[in-house]
């Protein structure tokens, strides 16, 4: 191993998170789709005990059993190993949140686009849970493609149901609901992925507030590369004599302002990767094994180190080919381990999926980031405050 690719990830930077208040009481929580627990861990953060988690992968429960359930803490989550279509939500009647990512590929620009035709449209699903436990307020992620105009009118029906509280003859509207693009990139993960948020709370309860102004930014990122050269000086690295092509017209905006930008920079995979050194089979943290490099080509290429990475994919059939990578110093192509897509995720580094690499980062891919789980779920926890 070369001092080279020791070094490439730097030494761990100070605390750079936005740090959110934390709620004044525990809320409670019950999760539909709950995947390996990645809304789970953020919600957790803002203050909310889930009460039940439902999940119809085994791999997945495994992973939620492994973190979420403790032999000796009695309020621990029921974990639902069930197709929800088959969960009667009436005994959670009242919870404080109803949380969940129902599944994407009906809307995903790299699935059918066959929405509310696709058997895996799990919204009328999301829609009965509210329906049947009343809850204080509901949150529900989906990726960018629902927002597409050819699915404009289904997402009208899914937004009229849910201001509806699931009651199609519901007078007057029971929820004030919101949709909110977001940016996880934009509020601390090491990670551009771009989704949307459905939030809603109950009017007997309050009013939905503005949701919270990014925190993070491309151009802060690009400041601290480019203009204070503090990002590299935070690695233990000299500034690169070439300029990225991406940051150059952000860099030609920022000299010609002058305006120093006053929010937090991108995480980027060298941040999140801060302190791990390169994968070795007998690493200081499970999960870090090494996975091999893999090909690039046109349209399916790793993520450069210093930018936050692509968004973590999960394919129906596998991790596709060319992505989930990251590109070194020397230009190789590796695959990211288990510990460096939880870390994009937002994960602790005592977080580890069960089952195989593969399983792993299907889980991961499929997770909602923790950092942006805990931005929504402080949010909830402020106006349900």
């Amino acid at each position: 191993m070369s001092t080279t690719h020791q070094r490439s990830y730097g030494n761990p930077p100070e605390p750079r998170h936005h740090t959110h208040r934390p709620a004044e009481r525990q809320f409670s929580c019950a999760e539909l789709f709950a995947g390996c627990g990645g809304m789970a861990t953020g919600l957790s953060q803002a203050g909310f005990h889930h009460v039940a988690m439902a999940e119809f992968n085994k791999q997945a429960c495994s992973t939620l059993r492994h973190h979420f359930v403790e032999d000796t803490e009695q309020s621990s989550p029921s974990i639902l190993e069930d197709d929800v279509r088959n969960i009667d939500w009436t005994a959670l009647s009242n919870v404080d949140l109803v949380a969940g990512g129902p599944p994407c590929q009906p809307f995903s620009a790299g699935g059918l686009s066959a929405g509310k035709a696709d058997h895996r449209d799990m919204w009328p699903e999301a829609i009965r849970a509210v329906r049947q436990m009343r809850p204080r307020a509901f949150l529900f992620e989906n990726v960018k493609g629902l927002l597409r105009p050819s699915f404009a009118p289904y997402l009208a029906s899914i937004v009229d149901a849910l201001k509806r509280g699931g009651h199609p003859d519901a007078v007057p509207e029971a929820y004030e609901v919101a949709m909110i693009p977001v940016n996880a990139a934009d509020y601390g993960a090491a990670q551009k992925r771009e989704r949307v948020l459905i939030a809603g709370i109950r009017r007997d309860v309050g009013t939905l507030r503005p949701f919270p102004a990014p925190t993070h930014s491309a151009a802060r990122l690009v400041w601290d590369k480019w203009m204070s050269g503090t990002y590299w000086q935070r690695h233990g690295l000299s500034r690169p004599g070439t300029i990225r092509h991406a940051d150059r017209k952000l860099l030609s905006s920022l000299t010609e302002s002058g305006h120093e930008p006053h929010v937090l920079p991108w995480q980027t995979c060298r941040d999140a990767f801060a302190g791990l050194g390169e994968p070795s089979p007998a690493g200081r943290l499970s999960g870090h094994e090494p996975r091999g490099f893999g090909k690039q080509y046109p349209g399916h290429t790793g993520s450069e180190l210093d930018a936050p990475a692509k968004a973590l994919k999960a394919g129906v059939h596998g991790v596709p080919g060319g992505e989930n990578m990251v590109i070194l110093d020397d230009g190789r192509a590796r695959h990211f381990t288990v510990r460096e897509a939880a870390r994009l995720q937002g994960m602790p580094d005592a977080f580890l999926p069960t089952g195989s690499w593969s399983q792993a980062m299907r889980q991961l891919g499929n997770a909602v980031p923790a950092q942006l789980a805990e931005v929504a779920g402080s949010w909830i926890a402020d106006m349900l405050s």
